[in-house]
């Protein structure tokens, strides 16, 4: 089951996520109010990749009004990229770069009065983590110096995961409703044709089949398993909210309740 089930009486229940905080004025990206309304957890940037002090922490202010789980989103030093780029940085750099993001969402979100749950690494850096072990625990030797109660969330089957659950942090694993897979599980590189999905419908659809069987299907028309405990839809994508809602309402009506992974959520 790639959902949490504790109980076999108990409705499965699936935590959905989206990458917030990202907006400034000349570059806005995603409406973080009404994704708001439909997750229960918030990867909320660092402000490395994307964002403004300002902008994170009224996001932050937001979801912590709203009863939405948050996370820290930390990223490449990568702002004109976005932090999409594969970057090769130096483990010592990249270690109090990942720390120093952390340690900033932290200070916010006690400011705005709320809490950090967990972390999860963004675009390119998570990217790389999915397969680089030397990088991976750069990344999870950041978390833990940090605070290792943190829940450590990357991709179902990743190696970051992997590293992650050895060093002794507590993981969930992720699937992604708005992206194409790969055979091996890995995700189809933003490079190429149809790696982002934008219809709500065919959306809702894999997202209520991953829920329920624990698969998804491939770009090649292969299934692959996928053991997950949140669904992550990208804030920036074009109709991000249009699936988002399409999805919370075919699962809730197929009888599968919401609910965040870690920490106390809506």
């Amino acid at each position: 089951m790639n959902a949490t089930d504790t109980n076999a009486a108990d409705a499965v229940t699936i935590d959905l996520n989206s990458d917030l905080g990202e907006n400034v004025p000349d570059r806005v990206v995603s409406d973080d109010s009404a994704m708001l309304g439909l997750v229960t957890s918030a990867n909320v940037s660092c402000g490395f990749h994307a964002g403004s002090p300002e902008g994170i922490r009224e996001t932050l202010a937001a979801a912590t009004k709203g009863g939405v789980v948050i996370g820290a989103h930390p990223g490449y030093d990568d702002y004109e990229g976005f932090g999409r780029r594969p970057l090769d940085v130096p483990p010592a750099t990249l270690q109090a770069q990942v720390e120093y993001q952390i340690g900033a969402l932290l200070g916010l979100t006690s400011a705005v009065g709320g809490s950090v749950a967990y972390v999860k690494p963004h675009g390119g850096l998570y990217n790389a983590i999915v397969r680089d072990e030397a990088q991976a625990k750069v990344v999870v030797d950041a978390v833990k110096a940090v605070d290792d109660s943190l829940v450590f969330l990357g991709l179902a089957g990743s190696v970051a995961n992997r590293v992650a659950a050895e060093a002794g942090l507590k993981v969930a694993a992720e699937a992604f409703a708005d992206r194409s897979y790969n055979p091996d599980g890995s995700l189809v590189s933003r490079t190429e044709p149809n790696a982002v999905l934008h219809d709500p419908e065919a959306v809702a659809a894999r997202v209520l089949k991953l829920v329920q069987t624990g698969q998804v299907e491939a770009i090649d028309g292969s299934l692959v398993d996928v053991d997950a405990q949140s669904i992550c839809f990208h804030g920036d994508s074009q109709g991000s909210i249009d699936m988002a809602r399409a999805a919370r309402e075919l699962l809730e009506s197929s009888g599968v309740r919401i609910a965040a992974f870690a920490g106390a959520g809506r």
